[in-house]
C-alpha cells in the first residue's frame, strides 16, 4: 500500500497543474455569485472573498515582473513575493473582521 501511495504521488508531482489553477475561478465565480446573495453575510465577508479574486490577479501580475525583469519565479524575489502574499492577508484580514461582526451581532440579539 506504502509503494502504490508513493508511485501516486511521483504520477501527481508531473501533472501540469496550470489548466486546473485556471479553471478553478469557474467554481469561485459561482461560490462568489451565491455569496452576494445572500443577505444574512455582511458586506465584509463579501469584499474579502472578492479581494481573494484581486490577489491572484495580483500574484499573476508580480509573477509575470519577477520573470521579466529577474529572470527567476516569484517565490525567489522576496520583496515581489511578499507584496503578493500582503494581498492575501489583507482579504483573509477582511473576512475575519466580517465574520467577528457576524458574531458580534449573534450575541446582542439573544441577549
Amino acid at each position: 500500500m506504502n509503494d502504490f501511495f508513493l508511485m501516486f504521488l511521483e504520477k501527481l508531482a508531473t501533472f501540469d497543474n496550470t489548466v486546473l489553477f485556471a479553471a478553478s475561478i469557474i467554481p469561485y465565480s459561482i461560490f462568489l455569485f451565491y455569496l452576494y446573495k445572500l443577505k444574512a453575510i455582511n458586506r465584509f465577508v463579501k469584499t474579502g472573498f472578492s479581494l481573494t479574486v484581486f490577489f491572484v490577479f495580483i500574484t499573476i501580475v508580480l509573477s509575470i515582473l519577477s520573470l521579466t525583469y529577474y529572470d527567476k519565479t516569484l517565490v525567489e524575489v522576496d520583496l515581489l513575493h511578499g507584496s503578493a502574499e500582503f494581498f492575501l492577508t489583507l482579504s483573509d484580514f477582511v473576512i475575519l473582521f466580517g465574520f467577528l461582526k457576524i458574531l458580534n451581532n449573534l450575541e446582542v440579539n439573544n441577549s
